[in-house]
């Protein structure tokens, strides 16, 4: 007779997922998983199938919360530069926090790529959510006359994508607020 699972397997994935994000894929253990997650070996191969199946999760779980927040927050602000603008200044807090542990997307395309192909398409996805919502703000406000028409919005968009990945990775480097804050400026200037 099969037992049920006698744990909260979305709570893993989101303690599974911080895990990941400071330690870092190769560096994590199935048996730090377990122990960091509170349950035996075979109730995560049940959950999860392997350590790679639950770093899938963990990816998911941080692209459908995280990612999601992070391109809603777009919406919240009055004009296309402030939304801009705060959406990369709350990257670079939480890339610097927790001793400069960067973007869990970003650090998976660092380490994972380019064998792992799962890997690829999730982070891929959450880099494409990110270009067309950043599309549609710039497209907005080019219409309303908010920011300069020189550039197509998907191209700009698509640095400033390029520009954002750039800065979590040098916040692994250099985890200052104070040194990556002002690069912030520099990009907004492709605005105008």
């Amino acid at each position: 007779m099969a037992r049920t699972r006698e744990f909260d397997t979305e709570a893993a994935v989101s303690r599974a997922m911080e895990l990941f994000w400071t330690r870092g894929y190769e560096a994590t253990s199935v048996r730090d998983l377990t122990g960091h997650l509170g349950i035996g070996q075979g109730s995560l191969y049940a959950a999860f199938g392997d350590k790679d199946g639950l770093y899938r999760a963990a990816l998911e779980h941080y692209r459908t919360t995280l990612a999601a927040a992070a391109l809603r927050s777009l919406e919240e602000e009055a004009d296309a530069r402030s939304a801009i603008r705060a959406l990369l200044v709350e990257r670079i807090r939480i890339a610097v926090g927790h001793d400069g542990r960067g973007c869990l997307a970003v650090n998976a395309a660092c380490e994972r790529l380019p064998e792992d192909t799962a890997t690829r398409r999730t982070v891929r996805d959450m880099q494409d959510a990110s270009r067309d919502a950043l599309a549609e703000v710039l497209r907005v406000a080019a219409e309303r006359g908010e920011i300069a028409k020189r550039h197509d919005p998907h191209t700009l968009a698509a640095f400033l994508v390029t520009f954002l990945n750039g800065l979590l990775v040098s916040a692994k480097i250099t985890p200052d607020v104070r040194a990556l804050d002002p690069l912030v400026e520099v990009a907004l200037a492709a605005l105008d």
